[in-house]
């Protein structure tokens, strides 16, 4: 299944809405991708950081006439709109939980599925082509996320069961783990700064655009720093899938090591993308809860 077309509803994100003349010029000052460079045609993952730089949410943003939507963990919505909400008060711009106005698939290898809608979407990452009131996002190679409002949420189901297989949601958190593609989720909230999940990696990270909140830490650890904590890629034997924030071990650390930040069920046991000190990674001897867990096989990233 994890190779083959098939689509899944995305039910454990929400939708961030920040609409208004200033949308965008606020946002700016808020999160860490450029804004400048997203347009009808182009998307960005982002993240909103706390001032000591550790991320308080992870998202997919994208424009709208009015405005702009960010798709992220549910449960990230309320305090991340409360936090944004803050700074708003002197911005003509408009923050709310848009979520049930919203209904978002992720499709694998479903090009032709988009097609059937008359959406050609490109191949290159971060691309987003629109038609009929729908919005598809590449967000990695042979994947896709399709929006459409709530509405439409019924019959675009029904048409996509008629051309894919309808998955749960762990097939599409397994391509995301196979991607490399880390997320911050409740547990997770900050926890992190963006480099410990590759943020600026995959496009979520500019250091050109100038301030917004956590800059000077992000910058810093860019330039000056040195990170010791890294994402890695893992595998695990069993069926018990463990939670964003499960604690990792290693017998030569007396505290822990790491920290799980997704999981999903693969054909051969469970896969994760876990941040983990560099050296404790190195070495080898990895194991989850506890020193006494099970352990964990480094996979390539």
């Amino acid at each position: 299944m994890a190779d083959s077309a098939f689509f899944c509803t995305l039910s454990h994100e929400g939708v961030l809405a920040v609409i208004g003349n200033d949308a965008s010029k606020f946002l700016q000052g808020q999160l860490t991708c450029n804004l400048n460079y997203l347009s009808e045609t182009h998307s960005s993952l982002g993240a909103r950081c706390t001032q000591k730089g550790r991320m308080q949410s992870s998202f997919r943003i994208v424009l709208e006439p009015e405005g702009c939507l960010l798709a992220m963990a549910r449960e990230l919505v309320e305090p991340q709109l409360a936090d944004l909400k803050k700074y708003a008060v002197f911005s003509k711009s408009k923050l709310t939980d848009d979520s049930a106005n919203w209904v978002r698939f992720g499709l694998h290898q479903a090009d032709a599925a988009l097609q059937s809608l008359g959406i050609t979407l490109p191949a290159e990452t971060d691309s987003v082509a629109r038609a009929n009131g729908l919005i598809a996002i590449r967000v990695t190679e042979g994947r896709a996320e399709l929006w459409a409002r709530a509405e439409q949420g019924e019959s675009l189901k029904q048409h996509l069961s008629a051309h894919l297989t309808e998955a749960d949601l762990n097939q599409w958190l397994l391509g995301q783990v196979r991607a490399g593609i880390g997320q911050v989720m409740a547990q997770t909230r900050e926890l992190f700064i963006p480099q410990m999940i590759n943020l600026q990696a995959v496009g979520g990270v500019s250091f050109k655009k100038g301030c917004y909140t956590g800059q000077e830490i992000v910058a810093r650890m860019q330039y000056l720093g040195k990170l010791k904590r890294h994402l890695y890629r893992l595998s695990l034997q069993g069926t018990e899938l463990p939670e964003p924030g499960t604690p990792l071990f290693a017998p030569t650390h007396s505290s822990a090591v790491g920290e799980v930040v997704i999981a999903a069920r693969s054909e051969q046991g469970i896969e994760l993308l876990a941040v983990l000190q560099a050296e404790a990674a190195q070495a080898g001897d990895i194991h989850v809860t506890s020193v006494q867990g099970p352990s964990l096989t480094l996979l390539d990233l």
